[in-house]
């Protein structure tokens, strides 16, 4: 019995490119399961920590990189448990960092953050004697593309890639907001896109561009058949998140909570074991974008955050309240935003240059 959907060939080799094995994808909302102990065994460090990022609902990127910066810890101290050392080691491992790895400041930081978070919140051990200072981060200038840029990179994409490409730029996503999105969260009538359960656990609505509403509905016509051969072969769950599967027991079958970009290929969920088909892999996106930048001769790092940028940055150059951007893009502090009108004080917009 076949495992995969027909994909229509429109999307063509770029879509291809976005294909999971089906025992190895890392699925980006599902946690690695916790090992398996018997009623009376101690929880191993990793393990505690573990549970406790989950009761505490941090991010599954966020519990990846604590739990490998509190390994590489241990290992750096020759397997040494953390509860025989302090801050005069957790000091040597951050300058083995910035001085032998020559790790940037956001990096250490991170470091500092996920031992900050073992010492205080897994093994209840005082931190405020740790004499530990944090990296000064560089204050640096987002990439930003002109609109003649952002559209011959887009003109250099085509299927799949192309369309959540134009998804970010017209409308600000990150790009794994645009991935994540269910068909629910997309409103044709009211143009509009709804960002569930974004960074920092926020929903926030943004504009759906109306150039794009005939090509999204004709996109997700494909996915619906798609869906559709799915359910008749016995397959068509999805995953939810938290225990919406255990409350509704028949949504992850619905046409409303299927992803909106999804993966060609079924694959198998590696912590239930069953098999679903999930969302496009992120780095197909990214892989696409910087294949299309360099095709289109831009010299800047494009990435698919950079659409993001340039997003902000051409709503205050078209004269819209600081305010208003800062609810489209689900900045908490306006001061995140504020950013974008240093990109826009430079160069010709702003201040002439006395040379000319």
């Amino acid at each position: 019995m076949p495992l995969q959907g027909d994909i229509p060939e429109a999307y063509g080799e770029a879509f291809a490119s976005c294909r999971l094995p089906l025992a190895h994808n890392p699925l980006a909302e599902q946690a690695p399961p916790m090992t398996t102990l018997r009623a009376d065994a101690p929880k191993k460090l990793l393990d505690q920590l573990r549970e406790s990022l989950r009761t505490r609902h941090y991010s599954l990127r966020t519990e990846e990189a604590y739990v490998e910066w509190i390994r590489r810890f241990i290992l750096f101290h020759n397997k040494r448990h953390p509860q025989q050392m302090s801050g005069a080691e957790i000091g040597a491992f951050l300058t083995h960092l910035a001085v032998e790895r020559k790790v940037a400041a956001s990096t250490q930081n991170q470091a500092l953050s996920a031992l900050l978070y073992l010492y205080r919140d897994v093994l209840h051990q005082d931190v405020e004697t740790f004499d530990i200072v944090r990296a000064r981060k560089p204050k640096r200038l987002p990439v930003v593309l002109t609109k003649n840029e952002a559209l011959r990179v887009l003109s250099s994409m085509s299927g799949l890639p192309q369309l959540m490409a134009k998804l970010l730029f017209g409308s600000g996503l990150r790009a794994l907001e645009c991935l994540r999105l269910r068909v629910k969260d997309l409103d044709f009538e009211q143009h509009q896109v709804v960002v569930r359960d974004g960074k920092g656990e926020k929903d926030r609505v943004t504009m759906l561009p109306q150039s794009l509403v005939a090509r999204l509905q004709e996109h997700l016509a494909h996915v619906r058949l798609v869906h559709a051969s799915d359910v008749a072969q016995g397959y068509g769950a999805v995953y939810l998140p938290y225990a919406l599967e255990l409350k509704y027991p028949n949504a992850n079958r619905e046409w409303a909570w299927q992803y909106a970009f999804p993966a060609k290929s079924l694959s198998t969920d590696p912590q239930t074991g069953v098999i679903r088909r999930h969302h496009v892999s992120e780095s197909s996106l990214q892989k696409a974008v910087r294949a299309a930048a360099r095709l289109a001769d831009i010299a800047k790092p494009v990435s698919p955050h950079t659409f993001r940028h340039s997003f902000a940055t051409h709503l205050l150059e078209n004269g819209y309240d600081i305010r208003t951007v800062q609810e489209l893009l689900g900045h908490k502090d306006v001061k995140t935003t504020m950013i974008y009108t240093h990109v826009l004080n430079r160069g010709p917009l702003a201040v002439r240059s006395p040379l000319d």
